[in-house]
């Protein structure tokens, strides 16, 4: 450290040392107050906004849900560790071998689990953990079908934080891949899924 930068934080210490806590700022969040079944609701509700399909089921319809989410016939793949029971679906990971690029791109559909879900802004989170697979599995096939569980729905971003581990790799999703031209014209699919369906458990 240069001997001007240790003066300037020295002279910052000196004047700090007298200075009382400041205790922490209110939670403004109307989210952070409710009950937990309603922001389960909210989640929903908010997903939805982003042109989303969600459906609610219990953990015994799981498995005929996700199924129906998937267009028959299509090619699926799903995350090393990831639960289910889904006919003709290609692991990724299995044996020790990656799909490539090209593979991923022929892909229609993929199936993961979430970390958390918030629902002020209704926005599901992989770290990337068993069950979410790699970065390149949510953002290549057009569709993902997401499985969020009940419980893991927090009320705000600050509450994700709290959960998530900040050493693991992350991907935040509102909604369907979408952007916009000049002249606002959406496009959807560009730089991610096309399509978003969110399943959320409990």
């Amino acid at each position: 450290m240069s001997t001007a930068r240790e003066e300037i934080l020295g002279r910052v210490r000196s004047a700090l040392a007298d200075a009382a806590p400041v205790a922490p700022a209110e939670r403004r969040s109307p989210a952070a107050r409710r009950p937990h079944e309603e922001l389960v609701d909210l989640f929903a509700e908010r997903v939805a906004d982003y042109r989303a399909v969600v459906q609610r089921c219990t953990p015994d319809e799981l498995g005929d849900v996700v199924r129906a989410a998937l267009t028959p016939g299509s090619a699926v793949v799903l995350p090393a560790g990831l639960d289910l029971e889904i006919p003709g679906a290609v692991v990724d990971g299995a044996d020790g071998r990656m799909l490539t690029a090209a593979e991923l791109d022929a892909v229609d559909a993929v199936v993961t689990e979430a970390r958390v879900g918030i629902a002020e802004t209704g926005t599901v989170v992989l770290d990337h953990a068993a069950g979410q697979g790699r970065r390149a599995l949510t953002l290549v096939p057009d569709r993902h079908v997401c499985i969020v569980r009940a419980d893991q729905v927090v009320a705000d971003v600050p509450d994700a934080f709290a959960v998530l581990d900040p050493l693991r790799p992350q991907t935040w999703i509102s909604g369907p891949s979408a952007t916009s031209d000049i002249e606002l014209d959406r496009v959807e699919g560009v730089h991610g899924p096309r399509n978003l369906h969110v399943i959320v458990v409990g």
